[in-house]
């Protein structure tokens, strides 16, 4: 499934919140579905397979709610510039980490 990414999207600076791919014009989401349980490692290899055949030619991140888990390098692609920043106010507020589920943001070292 895809998307346009328009509007008010464009108007905020890379900077100004946490989501920095401002400069996007599409989102895509790629989901396999199967009422058989069965088949869940067939359609989570297909989905995988066909996000790498696409992803040399995205942008290179991600919107992080669409993530699932993906790793860490992936958490700081869906930030890109922002990361670091993020990292930062992460040790300032949760230097334990004890927010850390979903998509972690780690704190700065």
């Amino acid at each position: 499934m895809t998307g346009p990414i328009d509007g008010a999207v464009h108007r905020v600076p890379e900077d100004a919140t946490a989501w920095s791919y401002r400069d996007a014009v599409w989102s895509g989401v790629i989901d396999g579905t199967d009422p058989d349980p069965a088949k869940a490692g067939v359609i989570k290899q297909w989905c995988v397979t066909y996000w790498e055949a696409l992803h040399p030619h995205s942008m290179g991140g991600a919107y992080v709610n669409f993530m699932m888990e993906e790793g860490q390098e992936r958490v700081r692609a869906a930030y890109r510039g922002n990361y670091e920043r993020l990292a930062h106010i992460k040790k300032k507020y949760d230097p334990d980490n004890l927010f850390h589920a979903n998509q972690n943001i780690r704190p700065a070292g």
